[in-house]
């Protein structure tokens, strides 16, 4: 069965995982024009990707419908998260590939930003998609220079990158309270939880691991997102579901497999009563 393409280093390039420190710096166009502009859905086991993408209209494909981004776009893509694109001949960015570890040992991880793929496109001043390219392209100066102390100097730019994305991403987020910020901490280790162990797990082994009851933990999901914690594992199983449906070849019983469902026609229930239509005819469309 044809499975998402998975690579540890970068897309196109097999090879054995890249040491906690990695970073590297390229043009969008120098990889994309060596694919013929068409980057097939794929994920990175434990590296962030920052692209900046200056033409007005790209195809992008992820976890949910293949969408097109319009104007100056900022895409900040976590490991795990599935990505391709569309892109054509007069396409122009910059791409940084960074280490998970090396992005939480500078960035912390509880604000929010990294949970998720985030698409950027609204700037406010002085935090503009050129003042962002600005930054990158100094840094790729920087990496591929031969001057002293040049690692101190890395962390250093890397760190002020990921703040002036984080300022431009809150400025269009909702602010969550700070009486809120317990609630937000065992709401983010949820969500990595369920990322990492899908339905294997009840939500009652989910708030045993957090060391919380059910009953809180439920508390604590309707507070931040606005839905109980079983609602949450559903999306993410629906999301699961609907990527390998889109992105692969695998049956609908592979899938189920996949997902730890017990019996296919189990998942097939979950999935048409989740989204109105079967797991065949949500591929169909």
């Amino acid at each position: 069965m044809k499975r998402i393409t998975h690579f540890y280093g970068l897309y196109g390039e097999p090879g054995p995982r890249p040491d906690g420190e990695y970073l590297f710096s390229e043009l969008l166009e120098t990889r994309s024009e060596h694919f013929d502009w068409k980057i097939k859905p794929h994920i990175h086991t434990n590296l962030y990707q920052v692209f900046l993408i200056e033409t007005k209209r790209t195809g992008f494909l992820g976890n949910n419908e293949p969408t097109w981004l319009t104007g100056p776009t900022i895409l900040l893509i976590p490991p795990l998260a599935i990505h391709g694109f569309n892109y054509h001949a007069t396409t122009k960015g910059r791409i940084l590939t960074i280490s998970d570890k090396l992005v939480n040992s500078i960035f912390p991880s509880g604000n929010g930003m990294l949970e998720g793929l985030q698409i950027l496109t609204n700037y406010a001043p002085p935090y503009s998609f050129k003042y962002v390219v600005k930054l990158v392209a100094d840094l790729h100066e920087e990496l591929f220079s031969t001057r002293y102390e040049k690692q101190q100097m890395l962390t250093a730019m890397l760190q002020q990158i990921f703040l002036v994305l984080y300022r431009i991403w809150r400025q269009h987020t909702a602010v969550v309270p700070e009486a809120d910020s317990v609630s937000l901490s065992y709401f983010r280790k949820l969500q990595k939880r369920i990322a990492e162990a899908g339905s294997k797990y009840s939500i009652e082994q989910y708030a045993r691991e957090l060391g919380i009851t059910p009953v809180h933990l439920n508390r604590v999901c309707n507070s931040v997102a606005g839905k109980p914690a079983h609602q949450l594992l559903q999306d993410h199983l629906v999301d699961e579901a609907k990527k390998h449906l889109r992105y692969t070849s695998c049956t609908v019983s592979e899938i189920a497999y996949l997902l730890n469902f017990e019996y296919p026609n189990y998942f097939a229930r979950f999935f048409k009563k989740a989204t109105g239509l079967s797991p065949s005819e949500f591929r169909k469309q």
